[in-house]
């Protein structure tokens, strides 16, 4: 659905987003990760047409940015960073608003304003001043203005920035709703959200495209950890002939067990297929086995592994 090519963006000496490209199918969870100042934003502003690239292209279903940007921007609902609501507007009115500028009319209006409503759950805040609303009633009716038009493709900026554990989890369930009918890409600070509801990960460092990645395949791994009561002198030589192994690493020794992580290379055979091997070679050896299993990498390991690297 959305193809971004070698996007590029400067401010007179700084380069905020530098030769980034990435696809994303239609009805993909897509978060994009980063530390303030990494890029996300501007991305974001720039798949929405809010922002002209200085290099590169994005095309949304085809078409492009640059040459159909009034017919793409029909297909997306946006939720900014800061919305810009207006206090003094109750959330109907508002909503209302929203859609006049959206073309609705109507019939048409109403059925989407009432949409709107039900799927944030702020129905019972509909006649209350935006003034007079929670921070997480407020990002429920930004997002609301989102979602009006059932829009193809949804970008959120930062949507529960701000809100407590409660809002949050209704957020992710709001969210999740959302993506069986629409493409979404959320930007947030929350590793556990993007693990919680993301079907891929956009890592963003500097400006440039760190890592992208399927959640499933991240958190795979390609090593196996085995215990044993052999010290690396003896075992690595022997760890390391078994087929399919390419490195043994030592990781810790305490009370004669010691801690290794194997290499598996397998192509796209799962690691535990080398098990037995191994099992059956360290028996063979007469050594005590204790424990082997696969290493799980879950996404915040990655993502202080891809910024602690220094630049």
């Amino acid at each position: 659905m959305i193809e971004a090519k070698n996007l590029t963006k400067k401010y007179a000496t700084l380069t905020a987003v530098n030769d980034v490209s990435f696809s994303i199918e239609r009805g993909e969870i897509i978060g994009l990760l980063g530390h303030n100042g990494a890029g996300k934003t501007t991305i974001m502003k720039m798949i929405t047409g809010y922002l002209e690239p200085n290099a590169g292209t994005v095309l949304v279903d085809g078409l492009s940015i640059r040459e159909a940007r009034t017919e793409i921007q029909q297909k997306i609902g946006y939720l900014p960073e800061n919305c810009p609501l207006y206090p003094e507007m109750t959330v109907i009115d508002y909503l209302e608003y929203a859609a006049s500028l959206r073309g609705l009319e109507n019939d048409a209006a109403i059925d989407a304003v009432r949409y709107a409503l039900r799927q944030t759950d702020l129905e019972s805040k509909a006649a209350d001043p935006i003034h007079t609303l929670s921070r997480g009633y407020r990002q429920r009716t930004g997002v609301a203005q989102a979602i009006l038009a059932q829009p193809e493709l949804l970008i959120l900026d930062e949507p529960t920035n701000g809100l407590d554990p409660s809002q949050i989890l209704h957020m992710r369930e709001l969210i999740t709703e959302l993506g069986k009918q629409a493409t979404v890409i959320l930007s947030t600070h929350i590793l556990q959200e993007v693990e919680a509801i993301c079907d891929r990960v956009l890592i963003i460092r500097d400006g440039e495209l760190a890592l992208d990645t399927r959640l499933d395949e991240l958190q795979r791994g390609r090593r196996l950890h085995l215990t044993i009561d052999r010290e690396p002198a003896e075992a690595r030589p022997k760890l390391s002939r078994i087929d399919g192994i390419h490195a043994v690493e030592w990781l810790s020794g305490h009370d004669g067990k010691h801690h290794y992580a194997l290499d598996i290379t397998l192509g796209d055979t799962p690691i535990v297929e080398a098990a037995p091997a191994i099992v059956k070679r360290v028996l063979n050896e007469n050594y005590s086995l204790y424990s082997i299993y696969p290493e799980i990498r879950d996404l915040e390991t990655v993502f202080r592994e891809i910024n602690s690297v220094t630049a």
